[in-house]
């Protein structure tokens, strides 16, 4: 867990969705550390509550509201509560996402196809559009997508889930084609195996992380601080002049050229 604290990002307001634990909870915990107010959100209330508990007794700026990205009324009310209570948005990580089977893809039915790209593909497109005029209101912004290794190379038995993350690479260049005039840069993320609740079926079996830690170059697994620091870099004004872009965060494994 980063210890680390600044004021980079003092003075700016940031959504993270699906950011009470894993990924999210660590990306929120350092946009706080670098001086940013978060607002964090999860499906669960009683989750949301531990997670701004957690990071107030850090000394972090953190609220939080339930939202489940694939219901319209809660990604409103999620967009009318930061404004509510901060008045502008100026970072918005779009993290949720879902994988229910795990199946070969041509075994994939309808509901599960539609269930997955509703999650994790429509609900940022949608959450996209609701912040994007906020952000130009404040003269520009950053959005970045949480996508997959799987975008790049679709993962065995979780093929839905890795064409709905390639999906977000996609749309991180249609997004950020467009609203490169308005200084809202787009970027995109693409964790690798990182230890996780999510990826808990694969760390935990003794014999898959042996042999995913013979495959990944770096022999071992991600920690979800090592994808965070990465979204604050994009975030900050470090990266004013990167947008449209994908960044793997894989220690090394196969991924693309």
């Amino acid at each position: 867990m980063s210890t680390i604290k600044s004021d980079k990002l003092k003075g700016k307001v940031a959504i993270v969705t699906a950011s009470t634990d894993g990924i999210g909870l660590e990306i929120s915990r350092r946009l706080g550390q670098e001086g940013a107010s978060v607002i964090i959100s999860s499906r669960r209330k009683e989750n949301v509550n531990k997670a701004v508990d957690e990071l107030k007794n850090q000394g972090l700026d953190v609220l939080g509201t339930v939202c489940h990205v694939s219901k319209e009324e809660d990604r409103k009310h999620l967009i009318d509560f930061t404004i509510k209570e901060k008045g502008a948005i100026d970072y918005f990580v779009s993290n949720a996402a879902i994988n229910p089977v795990m199946m070969p893809i041509l075994e994939t039915g309808e509901g599960a196809w539609d269930k997955i790209f509703e999650v994790n593909v429509k609900s940022a497109f949608l959450l996209t559009k609701a912040v994007a005029p906020h952000m130009e209101k404040r003269g520009g912004g950053s959005i970045i997508y949480i996508s997959s290794i799987g975008g790049y190379q679709p993962l065995p038995l979780i093929g839905a889930y890795s064409v709905s993350k390639t999906a977000l690479l996609g749309l991180t260049k249609a997004v950020a084609n467009e609203t490169a005039a308005s200084n809202i840069r787009v970027n995109c993320i693409c964790p690798g195996i990182i230890k996780t609740k999510f990826s808990r079926a694969l760390w935990e079996n003794e014999g898959i992380n042996e042999e995913m830690n013979r495959m990944i170059p770096m022999h071992r697994i991600g920690k979800p601080e090592e994808v965070a620091s990465l979204v604050s870099f994009l975030c900050s004004d470090d990266a004013s002049y990167i947008t449209g872009e994908s960044f793997v965060v894989a220690g090394g494994y196969y991924s693309r050229l």
